[in-house]
């Protein structure tokens, strides 16, 4: 008995060009016939390979933290805290003021833009996020350059504050390089560097 008739789109592409399609319109401003005009496919097709747009948001958050997000989990590998925050901090100014992306964040815009009929796709990436944040607490917590006084819990919060902050100023317009001075002048002001 032969199998169904092969996929006659590139899986892999189609991720792409929905992940753009997210990140630029948020998971509710972003309708089915958009996702299947941007995929190159039809409703059907992305059911059969994606299920539901819950499905593929969940696919296409999958994809965003492992390709242009990855910079958060490499960041932790470091070998200072201070260089953990630094690329966090001018990390999130590139991923959100790319040239070839939508500006700001798919997490930040997800969380902020979901009314009460997505709150299980705004749970997920809340979720997503948390996890984040803990796996910043817990490498400051291994830091030997933080004094004894900061919190690693309070420290990993206000990074996540001055990231997301980026990203909504990125939504919001404003430049890599007036996000770059901002960027600097947080980093000096956390670690008390000189001007």
């Amino acid at each position: 008995m032969p199998g169904g008739r092969p996929r006659a789109f590139d899986a892999e592409t189609a991720l792409d060009r929905a992940l753009e399609v997210f990140w630029r319109q948020g998971y509710e401003g972003t309708s089915l016939s958009e996702l299947t005009a941007a995929m190159g496919i039809n409703r059907p097709s992305l059911y059969g390979a994606f299920g539901n747009k819950e499905q593929l948001f969940r696919t296409v958050l999958d994809r965003y933290f492992t390709s242009p997000g990855a910079f958060a989990v490499e960041a932790l590998e470091a070998p200072t805290a201070r260089e953990v925050v630094e690329r966090l901090v001018l990390g999130a100014v590139e991923l959100t003021t790319g040239p070839h992306t939508p500006h700001g964040c798919l997490s930040v815009n997800s969380v902020h833009a979901c009314g009460p009929d997505s709150d299980p796709v705004r749970q997920e990436v809340i979720a997503r996020r948390m996890a984040g944040e803990a796996a910043l607490r817990r490498r400051f917590e291994q830091a030997a350059d933080l004094p004894a006084d900061c919190d690693p819990r309070v420290l990993a919060q206000l990074v996540y504050t001055i990231t997301d902050g980026i990203a909504v100023q990125a939504a919001s317009g404003h430049t890599r390089e007036q996000l770059h001075q901002v960027a600097a002048m947080a980093l000096r002001t956390l670690f008390q560097l000189p001007s």
